[in-house]
C-alpha cells in the first residue's frame, strides 16, 4: 500500500472504550483528494488543544507516525465513513506497528490488544480489503508486464468498406467524350496503426502508419472528386507513414502544431463538424466533402507550423503555414519558394451551444507535379482548375478564399452545422476564376443507441462558377448537388457499422451531359 493511501484513525485507541464515538468522529478514508504525510498534529489546522480526540490524535502521530492529513493541512474530522474505509485505516497502523516492531520499536502491549481486538471485529472486512488489493496489484503487474512504452499510447482502425457506384452517362470533361458508368461492387481496406507519445504530460508526438487499397473511391470511373471517401488515398496496401506531427503548448491560452508529414489546417483549427469530422478517419462522415468545409484542404499534405490561441472564454483565433514540398530543396520548392496555404482563423462562441466562425486562406501554387491547386480531393475538376478540356492551359495561381462555418448543438441529440466558401483564383498572366461550395449538416448524435451517430449532408461540392480568360470558353456551371446520408451504430465498444448512401445531382457541374450518380456504401471500422 502506497503512502498517499495510508489512511489514519483518528481514535482508534479509544474507540472500544468509548461505545458513544460514532462514524463522524473518524476520518473519511475514501476521500479522493491527494493527501500528504504530516509529522504534527499541530500542523493540523483544523485540530485544536480543545477538541476531545486531540490528544488521541497526538499520540497517534507522535507515537506511531499512522496519521495523514489533507495538502491545505486540514483533518476533516467530522465526516462520516463506511466499515470498510475504517478498516482500511486499520489495516494501515497495523502495518506501521508491524514496521516498528520488525525495526525493534517499541510499541505499548495495551495498543498491541486493542488492535487484536479491532482486527477481531473487522475481520471480514479486513480480509475483502486484502482480497481486493491482491486482484488491485495482480491487475497492475499484468499491465506493468504488457504495456507498450511508459510514454506512448498505441491506437489502432481497421476499416472494411463495401461499395459500389452507379448511375447511366457520365463525361470525361477533359475529353468530351462519355460513356456508360460501369463499376463493380468492391470489398477495400485501410488500416491506421497511430503512436501518440508525451514527454512532459501536456504534449503529444503523433506517428502514424497507414495502409489500405481504396485509390481515389470511385474517381477514375465518374471523372469527378465528388463523393470520394472521407478515408480513401492509398494504394495497393503499401504501408507509409502519413503523419508526423507534433503539439505542445507555449502557455495556457497558446498551443503550437508543428507538421513534418501531412500537414493540414484542420489539425490546427476548429471544423466545426464534430462527430463527422474525424480527420481522414473512417469513423466519420462517408465522404471527405461532409467532414468539414473544402477551404481546409487547400494545401493539404505539406509541412508546416499552426497555432491556436484563446481570446477569453468566447474568442478563439487560429493561424497555421503550409507548403506542399516543404521538404523538397529543390527550385521552387521548399518551405518559402514554391506551393505554400496560410490560413487564419476567428472562432466566436457565444454560448456552449452555439459558435461561428472566419476564415481567411492566401494560397500559390506554381501548378507543377504535387504542387497544383486542389481542394484535397473534393469538388468538381474545373473547381480544382483542371482545364484542359475548355483549352485553358496551366498555369501558376494565385488565391484568396473566405470561409464561414456555425454550429449549433440545439439538443443533446441534434445538431445543425452549416459552411460556406468562396476562392478567387488568379490564373497568372491569363485570368480569374470562382469557385464557391456551401453545405448544410444535420447531426443526431446517439441516435437509438450511445455512441450512434445518424448524419444528413445536402450541399455543393467545390465548382467553379465562373471564369475570366480570354478565349472564354462556354463554362457549364450547373451546381452539383451532394447529398449524403448516413447511420454509424456501434455493435460494441470496438466495432461499428455505417451503411450509407451518397448522391451526386448534375456530377462535374454539368447536368445536360452527366447523369446522377448514386454510391451506395456499407462500412465496417474496428478500433483499438
Amino acid at each position: 500500500m502506497s503512502k498517499k493511501n495510508i489512511y489514519c484513525l483518528a481514535t482508534v485507541l479509544s474507540v472500544l472504550a468509548n461505545p458513544a464515538i460514532t462514524q463522524e468522529t473518524l476520518y473519511s478514508f475514501n476521500e479522493p483528494d491527494s493527501m500528504a504525510q504530516i509529522n504534527s498534529v499541530s500542523q493540523l489546522r483544523d485540530v485544536s488543544p480543545t477538541d476531545w480526540a486531540f490528544e488521541a490524535l497526538r499520540s497517534l502521530v507522535e507515537r506511531y507516525g499512522c496519521i495523514v492529513g489533507y495538502p491545505d493541512r486540514t483533518y476533516r474530522g467530522n465526516r462520516a465513513l463506511s466499515r470498510y474505509e475504517f478498516a482500511a485505516g486499520l489495516n494501515a497502523c497495523m502495518q506501521q506497528m508491524e514496521r516498528l516492531i520488525a525495526q525493534s520499536e517499541s510499541v505499548l502491549k495495551e495498543d498491541i490488544e486493542t488492535l487484536k481486538r479491532l482486527m477481531a471485529e473487522f475481520e471480514t472486512e479486513l480480509a475483502a480489503l486484502g482480497t481486493r488489493v491482491d486482484n488491485l496489484e495482480g491487475r497492475v503487474a499484468f499491465l506493468e508486464d504488457h504495456q507498450f512504452s511508459t510514454t506512448t499510447k498505441l491506437g489502432g482502425e481497421v476499416t472494411f468498406t463495401l461499395a459500389q457506384a452507379f448511375g447511366d452517362k457520365v463525361t470525361n470533361p477533359n475529353t468530351g467524350i462519355s460513356e456508360d458508368l460501369d463499376t463493380q461492387a468492391v470489398l477495400t481496406t485501410r488500416v491506421r496503426l497511430q503512436l501518440a507519445t508525451s514527454f512532459t504530460g501536456k504534449d503529444v508526438l503523433f506517428t502514424r502508419l497507414t495502409a489500405g487499397n481504396l485509390g481515389a473511391s470511385f474517381a477514375g470511373q465518374t471523372f469527378t472528386d465528388e463523393g470520394r471517401f472521407a478515408y480513401d488515398g492509398q494504394l495497393n496496401n503499401d504501408v507509409t507513414i502519413d503523419r508526423l506531427h507534433y503539439y505542445f503548448p507555449i502557455n495556457d491560452n497558446l498551443r503550437m502544431f508543428v507538421m513534418a508529414s501531412l500537414g493540414g489546417h484542420h489539425f490546427y483549427a476548429d471544423t466545426f463538424n464534430p462527430g463527422l469530422e474525424a480527420g481522414g478517419g473512417a469513423n466519420g462522415a462517408l465522404s471527405r466533402f461532409a467532414e468539414r468545409n473544402p477551404l481546409y484542404r487547400l494545401g493539404l499534405g505539406g509541412q508546416g507550423v499552426g497555432f491556436r490561441y484563446k481570446l477569453g472564454t468566447n474568442f478563439e483565433l487560429s493561424a497555421g503555414y503550409l507548403a506542399r514540398g516543404g521538404n523538397d530543396p529543390s527550385e521552387g520548392r521548399g518551405l518559402f519558394n514554391g506551393n505554400y496555404s496560410a490560413m487564419g482563423q476567428l472562432v466566436y462562441k457565444p454560448t456552449d451551444r452555439i459558435k461561428f466562425g472566419f476564415s481567411y486562406l492566401n494560397g500559390y501554387d506554381p501548378n507543377g507535379v504535387g504542387s497544383a491547386f486542389s481542394f484535397g480531393g473534393t469538388g468538381t475538376r474545373f473547381a480544382n482548375l483542371q482545364l484542359t478540356g475548355l483549352g485553358v492551359p496551366n498555369r501558376p495561381i494565385s488565391s484568396n478564399s473566405y470561409g464561414l462555418q456555425g454550429q449549433f448543438d440545439i439538443t443533446p441529440n441534434f445538431s445543425l452545422r452549416a459552411w460556406g466558401g468562396y476562392t478567387s483564383a488568379k490564373l497568372i498572366g491569363l485570368g480569374e476564376g470562382e469557385i464557391w461550395n456551401y453545405a448544410l449538416a444535420l447531426a443526431f448524435p446517439d441516435l437509438g443507441k450511445e455512441g450512434s451517430m445518424g448524419a444528413i449532408i445536402v450541399g455543393a461540392e467545390p465548382y467553379l462558377g465562373g471564369l475570366d480568360v480570354p478565349q472564354n470558353p462556354r463554362l457549364i456551371n450547373d451546381t452539383p448537388l451532394h447529398v449524403e446520408v448516413s447511420y454509424k451504430y456501434p455493435l460494441t465498444d470496438n466495432i461499428t457499422l455505417t451503411p450509407g448512401l451518397i448522391v451526386l445531382a448534375a456530377p462535374n457541374q454539368n447536368s445536360g451531359r452527366n447523369d446522377p450518380i448514386y454510391i451506395g456504401t456499407i462500412r465496417t471500422t474496428f478500433t483499438f
